[in-house]
């Protein structure tokens, strides 16, 4: 039994790292390569309050989705060098 809750503390923590982190670049993870016009409605504390709650509990599908935005501006990259 104390293994999962080991698991889970150390989901939730990895999780609220990566938010925390991960803030100033939050455009790279949802709205795509570039960082929409306005975007930050909201006060910047509850900005990044919502997003660490949010990276917290969904991290891994976060870090598919900067993987998948890695992989579009490299392949971009690659494009405008030919």
């Amino acid at each position: 039994m104390t293994n999962a809750y080991t698991f889970i503390c150390l989901f939730l923590i990895f999780g609220s790292s990566f938010g925390f982190t991960t803030y100033s670049k939050r455009h790279l993870f949802s709205e795509g390569p570039r960082k929409a016009k306005d975007s930050d409605q909201t006060s910047p504390l509850e900005g990044r309050i919502f997003w660490i709650m949010l990276c917290t509990l969904l991290w891994p599908i976060m870090v598919i989705t900067g993987i998948n935005t890695a992989w579009i501006l490299f392949k971009r990259k690659q494009q405008s060098q030919k």
